[in-house]
């Protein structure tokens, strides 16, 4: 980043992914966001964004849910509005999370797969979580500031085998190289 950058403003994730074959339970994917207090960025998190929720600053949310994959194009959608987000937030990270009810699935059974994060018309990353196909569970984004500073943008996709519960607990700790 120069000094000229006012970094990372506001962000789209989406995510996709095909239906199961007829006769076989549904796949359902959410997408799932938690901010970390500055002085806490690896604690826990402040709240959790995810199917029924939104945060209490309507700076994250969730534009679009499906439960089934059905449809065109990308079936949940979520927008972060960085740069309104309170500065006591230092940290946010953004994960998606196969559910477990109709049957027990990971990323190697989910049929057509993909993230995209854009700002604005930009790309900041895709994946097909081929290289998590075992994992139950992804973080697929990292967004980061010191202070006041602008926001940066941290890639990857770092495969959980954990349920939905565990997985919001666990997706903000530091990651061991």
């Amino acid at each position: 980043m120069n000094g000229l950058s006012k970094g990372i403003r506001k962000v789209e994730i989406a995510l996709r992914w095909d239906p199961s074959p007829s006769g076989e339970p549904s796949t359902d994917l959410d997408l799932v966001a938690a901010p970390y207090l500055a002085d806490a960025p690896y604690g826990d998190p402040a709240y959790v964004v995810h199917f029924d929720s939104r945060s209490p600053d309507g700076t994250i949310t969730l534009d679009r849910d499906s439960q089934d994959g059905k449809g065109f194009g990308y079936d949940e959608v979520m927008t972060l509005e960085l740069d309104r987000l309170d500065p006591r937030y230092a940290r946010v990270v953004v994960g998606v999370v196969i559910q477990q009810q109709q049957a027990p699935r990971t990323f190697s059974g989910v049929r057509g797969p993909g993230l995209r994060i854009r700002e604005g018309y930009d790309v900041l990353a895709e994946d097909d979580f081929g290289g998590v196909p075992g994992a139950t569970a992804a973080t697929v984004a990292e967004f980061v500031r010191e202070g006041s500073g602008p926001w940066e943008f941290r890639a990857g996709v770092h495969g959980f085998d954990d349920d939905p519960v565990d997985f919001t607990r666990a997706m903000g700790a530091a990651r061991r190289s």
